[in-house]
């Protein structure tokens, strides 16, 4: 595509956007980069279970493509020539992690991308809903969006759906099914803003149209059914 057909394009996606009833984000690299710290913080835990790990960006990377922090430690797991963790040891491993996490996100490190503030004012002005749908967890999204909006984040958003709430995680579609369920809208009412490939996947099996806006860990994804691909939110000031 031309730079001015996609400069149309993105233009006239300020009304189909502005349109929708709802918009429903996910948070781990849409939100904000916080990938980075979720490396920095498993590695961290690692070092503290005595565990001579090392996830380093490729690696991490891998890992990414698997849905859920237990998760990734299990497939690391599966693959290490140590011994197997119990279902138990990786859940006290990923508490471990997950308490690091937001030590480093109380630091203030980690802030919101480009444009979300934006989209989030924009959206509470023309009246559309929010809500959240990610594979991360309760006290992951509070960490991050109790310092970069405030302790009543909550109150910016009608449904909060976190992948410990659905059986499946995504590329499935069960947290977009639950917040539709909860904010009793149909697919084609909502917005989905992703940043991945297992994101635009979830969210395109229940029937909703996805923004993409790309980040560090997924610029190569394949975004074929987005209805957006953007490089942050400040690309589109709709």
């Amino acid at each position: 595509m031309s730079a001015a057909l996609a400069a149309i394009r993105t233009s006239g996606m300020r009304e189909v956007i502005g349109s929708a009833r709802a918009l429903i984000f996910d948070v781990d690299g849409t939100l904000a980069e916080t990938e980075e710290v979720h490396r920095r913080a498993f590695n961290e835990a690692f070092a503290k279970a005595g565990l001579h790990w090392y996830w380093d960006r490729a690696t991490y990377g891998r890992l990414l493509r698997i849905a859920g922090g237990k998760e990734r430690i299990r497939a690391f797991d599966q693959h290490s020539v140590v011994p197997l963790l119990s279902f138990e040891e990786i859940a006290d491993l990923h508490r471990i992690k997950t308490a690091r996490y937001a030590e480093l996100i109380a630091s203030g490190g980690c802030p919101l991308r480009p444009g979300v503030d934006a989209w989030i004012d924009g959206a509470r002005r023309r009246g559309q809903r929010l809500a959240i749908a990610t594979t991360t967890s309760h006290g992951n999204i509070d960490a991050l969006l109790s310092v970069a909006l405030g302790r009543e984040w909550a109150g910016l958003f009608e449904a909060i759906v976190a992948g410990d709430d659905v059986q499946r995680k995504k590329p499935a579609p069960d947290v977009y099914i639950e917040v539709l369920e909860r904010l009793h809208l149909g697919p084609a009412d909502c917005i989905a803003v992703e940043d991945s490939g297992n994101g635009l996947a979830a969210a395109s099996h229940a029937g909703i149209p996805v923004v993409i806006t790309r980040s560090a860990y997924f610029q190569d994804d394949d975004w074929t059914g987005a209805l957006l691909v953007i490089d942050d939110l400040s690309c589109l000031d709709y």
